[in-house]
């Protein structure tokens, strides 16, 4: 039971910390999104995430890293969307911050994962 309570309060931590956005959905420019990102983690595991169908505010997505292939419809909003556990932030035209939530199967413990990514198409 210890152990679940220590999880509970990690986990409402980590909410607490989190600042809503007071910005509502608007619609992006497709051509800042669309194509295909691809990156290096410090670890030197590559990824590639694949946007595609941008329309108003919404995309669908493909994360691709190691044996992980995640597909997920999107919002875009502060720039920014989430996929599982990976966030892309739009840092500027061409150049997006990847954070990546990574388990560690052996111990349970997370870390994050923080790469650039540069958009080829």
């Amino acid at each position: 039971m210890v152990d679940l309570m220590s999880i509970l309060s990690a986990n409402y931590k980590t909410v607490g910390l989190t600042v809503p956005s007071k910005t509502s959905y608007v619609a992006v420019d497709s051509k800042l999104y669309q194509g295909t990102w691809t990156g290096k983690y410090a670890n030197s595991k590559t990824f590639k995430i694949t946007v595609s169908n941008v329309s108003g505010f919404r995309a669908k997505v493909h994360y691709q890293s190691d044996a992980t292939s995640k597909y997920q419809d999107v919002l875009v909003k502060d720039q920014s969307f989430r996929i599982g556990d990976t966030k892309f932030i739009l840092t500027k035209a061409g150049t997006a911050l990847i954070k990546n939530v990574v388990t560690d199967p052996a111990t349970g413990s997370t870390y994050l994962d923080t790469a650039y990514a540069t958009q080829s198409s």
